[in-house]
Protein backbone atom coordinates (compact mmCIF):
# COMPACT_ATOMS: atom_id res chain seq x y z
CA UNK A 1 0.00 0.00 0.00
CA UNK A 2 1.30 3.40 -0.95
CA UNK A 3 1.85 6.14 1.60
CA UNK A 4 -0.83 8.38 -0.02
CA UNK A 5 -3.50 5.68 0.22
CA UNK A 6 -2.67 5.13 3.85
CA UNK A 7 -3.01 8.83 4.70
CA UNK A 8 -6.42 9.09 2.96
CA UNK A 9 -7.77 6.10 4.84
CA UNK A 10 -6.50 7.49 8.13
CA UNK A 11 -8.19 10.87 7.59
CA UNK A 12 -11.50 9.18 6.74
CA UNK A 13 -11.36 7.10 9.93
CA UNK A 14 -10.62 10.12 12.13
CA UNK A 15 -13.63 12.25 10.95
CA UNK A 16 -16.62 12.20 13.45
CA UNK A 17 -19.73 10.36 12.47
CA UNK A 18 -22.90 12.45 11.94
CA UNK A 19 -26.48 11.34 11.57
CA UNK A 20 -27.29 14.07 9.15
CA UNK A 21 -29.90 15.62 11.52
CA UNK A 22 -29.52 19.17 13.00
CA UNK A 23 -28.08 19.22 16.49
CA UNK A 24 -30.07 21.06 19.19
CA UNK A 25 -27.71 23.70 20.52
CA UNK A 26 -30.24 25.23 22.98
CA UNK A 27 -28.92 23.20 25.89
CA UNK A 28 -30.80 24.02 29.13
CA UNK A 29 -33.42 26.27 27.47
CA UNK A 30 -36.42 24.54 29.01
CA UNK A 31 -34.78 24.58 32.44
CA UNK A 32 -34.33 28.35 32.31
CA UNK A 33 -37.99 28.84 31.40
CA UNK A 34 -39.10 26.61 34.31
CA UNK A 35 -36.92 28.56 36.73
CA UNK A 36 -38.47 31.83 35.56
CA UNK A 37 -41.98 30.46 36.07
CA UNK A 38 -41.08 29.17 39.54
CA UNK A 39 -39.60 32.55 40.49
CA UNK A 40 -42.73 34.30 39.24
CA UNK A 41 -44.92 31.92 41.27
CA UNK A 42 -42.92 32.66 44.43
CA UNK A 43 -43.29 36.40 43.84
CA UNK A 44 -47.05 36.03 43.42
CA UNK A 45 -47.28 34.01 46.64
CA UNK A 46 -45.25 36.67 48.43
CA UNK A 47 -47.57 39.41 47.15
CA UNK A 48 -50.61 37.40 48.27
CA UNK A 49 -49.06 36.82 51.70
CA UNK A 50 -48.32 40.53 52.12
CA UNK A 51 -51.86 41.40 51.06
CA UNK A 52 -53.28 38.89 53.57
CA UNK A 53 -50.98 40.28 56.26
CA UNK A 54 -52.27 43.80 55.61
CA UNK A 55 -55.85 42.52 55.79
CA UNK A 56 -55.22 40.77 59.11
CA UNK A 57 -53.51 43.85 60.50
CA UNK A 58 -56.51 45.98 59.57
CA UNK A 59 -58.80 43.49 61.28
CA UNK A 60 -56.69 43.53 64.44
CA UNK A 61 -56.66 47.33 64.50
CA UNK A 62 -60.43 47.44 63.98
CA UNK A 63 -61.03 44.93 66.78
CA UNK A 64 -58.71 46.87 69.09
CA UNK A 65 -60.57 50.11 68.32
CA UNK A 66 -63.95 48.46 68.90
CA UNK A 67 -62.76 47.05 72.23
CA UNK A 68 -61.45 50.45 73.31
CA UNK A 69 -64.80 52.04 72.45
CA UNK A 70 -66.57 49.27 74.38
CA UNK A 71 -64.44 49.95 77.48
CA UNK A 72 -65.17 53.67 77.27
CA UNK A 73 -68.91 53.02 76.94
CA UNK A 74 -68.88 50.66 79.92
CA UNK A 75 -67.02 53.26 81.99
CA UNK A 76 -69.55 55.97 81.06
CA UNK A 77 -72.43 53.67 82.05
CA UNK A 78 -70.70 52.78 85.31
CA UNK A 79 -70.19 56.45 86.15
CA UNK A 80 -73.85 57.14 85.37
CA UNK A 81 -74.96 54.30 87.67
CA UNK A 82 -72.76 55.61 90.46
CA UNK A 83 -74.08 59.12 89.97
CA UNK A 84 -77.73 58.09 90.21
CA UNK A 85 -77.48 54.87 92.26
CA UNK A 86 -79.67 56.34 95.02
CA UNK A 87 -82.41 57.43 92.64
CA UNK A 88 -84.74 54.51 93.36
CA UNK A 89 -84.31 54.90 97.12
CA UNK A 90 -85.05 58.60 96.96
CA UNK A 91 -88.12 58.00 94.80
CA UNK A 92 -89.36 55.42 97.32
CA UNK A 93 -88.96 57.95 100.16
CA UNK A 94 -91.08 60.64 98.51
CA UNK A 95 -94.42 59.18 99.74
CA UNK A 96 -93.06 59.35 103.29
CA UNK A 97 -92.39 63.06 102.84
CA UNK A 98 -95.93 63.48 101.50
CA UNK A 99 -97.39 61.72 104.54
CA UNK A 100 -95.38 63.87 106.95
CA UNK A 101 -96.64 67.01 105.25
CA UNK A 102 -100.24 65.78 105.52
CA UNK A 103 -99.72 64.90 109.21
CA UNK A 104 -98.47 68.42 109.93
CA UNK A 105 -101.43 69.94 108.13
CA UNK A 106 -103.86 67.82 110.17
CA UNK A 107 -102.18 68.90 113.40
CA UNK A 108 -102.89 72.61 112.98
CA UNK A 109 -106.43 73.04 111.69
CA UNK A 110 -107.77 76.45 112.71
CA UNK A 111 -110.94 76.48 114.79
CA UNK A 112 -110.51 72.86 115.92
CA UNK A 113 -109.98 71.76 119.52
CA UNK A 114 -106.19 71.47 120.11
CA UNK A 115 -106.68 68.03 121.62
CA UNK A 116 -108.33 66.84 118.43
CA UNK A 117 -105.53 68.44 116.45
CA UNK A 118 -103.05 66.49 118.55
CA UNK A 119 -104.94 63.26 117.98
CA UNK A 120 -105.00 63.93 114.26
CA UNK A 121 -101.27 64.65 114.31
CA UNK A 122 -100.60 61.45 116.23
CA UNK A 123 -102.65 59.43 113.77
CA UNK A 124 -100.86 61.08 110.85
CA UNK A 125 -97.45 60.25 112.32
CA UNK A 126 -98.51 56.63 112.83
CA UNK A 127 -99.56 56.37 109.20
CA UNK A 128 -96.31 57.98 108.11
CA UNK A 129 -94.28 55.55 110.18
CA UNK A 130 -96.16 52.63 108.68
CA UNK A 131 -95.53 54.01 105.21
CA UNK A 132 -91.83 54.36 105.98
CA UNK A 133 -91.59 50.81 107.35
CA UNK A 134 -93.36 49.47 104.26
CA UNK A 135 -90.95 51.39 102.05
CA UNK A 136 -87.94 50.00 103.90
CA UNK A 137 -89.29 46.47 103.55
CA UNK A 138 -89.59 46.96 99.78
CA UNK A 139 -85.95 48.03 99.79
CA UNK A 140 -85.12 44.83 101.73
CA UNK A 141 -84.36 46.72 104.94
CA UNK A 142 -85.72 44.99 108.03
CA UNK A 143 -85.37 45.55 111.79
CA UNK A 144 -83.18 43.32 113.93
CA UNK A 145 -85.17 41.04 116.23
CA UNK A 146 -84.23 42.08 119.75
CA UNK A 147 -86.73 42.08 122.62
CA UNK A 148 -86.95 38.62 124.17
CA UNK A 149 -84.22 37.28 121.88
CA UNK A 150 -80.88 35.95 123.16
CA UNK A 151 -78.22 38.65 123.28
CA UNK A 152 -76.05 38.40 120.16
CA UNK A 153 -73.04 40.74 119.97
CA UNK A 154 -73.18 40.48 116.20
CA UNK A 155 -76.53 42.31 116.14
CA UNK A 156 -76.85 43.84 119.61
CA UNK A 157 -74.93 46.47 121.54
CA UNK A 158 -75.48 46.11 125.29
CA UNK A 159 -76.06 49.46 126.98
CA UNK A 160 -76.88 48.07 130.44
CA UNK A 161 -78.19 45.05 132.33
CA UNK A 162 -81.18 44.81 134.64
CA UNK A 163 -83.00 42.13 136.59
CA UNK A 164 -86.09 40.64 135.02
CA UNK A 165 -88.56 38.07 136.30
CA UNK A 166 -89.97 37.48 132.81
CA UNK A 167 -86.96 37.66 130.48
CA UNK A 168 -84.31 34.92 130.88
CA UNK A 169 -80.75 35.75 131.76
CA UNK A 170 -78.67 37.15 128.89
CA UNK A 171 -81.75 37.91 126.80
CA UNK A 172 -82.79 41.36 125.59
CA UNK A 173 -85.18 43.18 127.92
CA UNK A 174 -85.64 46.44 126.05
CA UNK A 175 -84.35 48.54 123.15
CA UNK A 176 -82.85 52.00 123.30
CA UNK A 177 -82.54 52.07 119.53
CA UNK A 178 -83.65 49.62 116.86
CA UNK A 179 -81.11 47.82 114.72
CA UNK A 180 -81.55 47.28 110.98
CA UNK A 181 -80.30 44.87 108.33
CA UNK A 182 -80.05 45.45 104.60
CA UNK A 183 -80.39 42.05 102.92
CA UNK A 184 -77.72 40.00 104.73
CA UNK A 185 -75.65 42.99 105.91
CA UNK A 186 -76.03 44.76 109.24
CA UNK A 187 -76.74 48.47 108.81
CA UNK A 188 -76.85 49.28 112.50
CA UNK A 189 -76.68 47.19 115.66
CA UNK A 190 -79.59 47.45 118.09
CA UNK A 191 -78.73 49.23 121.34
CA UNK A 192 -80.34 47.12 124.04
CA UNK A 193 -80.79 46.36 127.74
CA UNK A 194 -79.80 42.80 128.67
CA UNK A 195 -81.52 40.71 131.32
CA UNK A 196 -79.48 39.80 134.39
CA UNK A 197 -82.07 37.20 135.38
CA UNK A 198 -84.57 37.29 138.23
CA UNK A 199 -83.71 39.57 141.14
CA UNK A 200 -81.92 37.61 143.86
CA UNK A 201 -81.47 34.61 141.56
CA UNK A 202 -78.26 33.00 140.35
CA UNK A 203 -78.19 35.20 137.26
CA UNK A 204 -78.50 38.52 139.12
CA UNK A 205 -75.88 41.05 138.09
CA UNK A 206 -74.63 43.18 140.98
CA UNK A 207 -74.19 46.12 138.61
CA UNK A 208 -77.85 46.20 137.61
Amino acid sequence: MSQEKYDENTEENQQPETSGEPIDVTIGGQGDQGAEQEEKSIEEELVDALRESDHLRDQVLRIAADFENYKKRMERERQARLKYEGENILRAMLPVVDNLERALQQGRVDGVDPEKNLEALHEGVKLTLKSLVDTLEKLEVKPVESIGAPFDPTFHEAMSMEASDTIPHNHVVAEFEKGYQYKDRLLRAARVVVSAGAAGGDGTDSQS
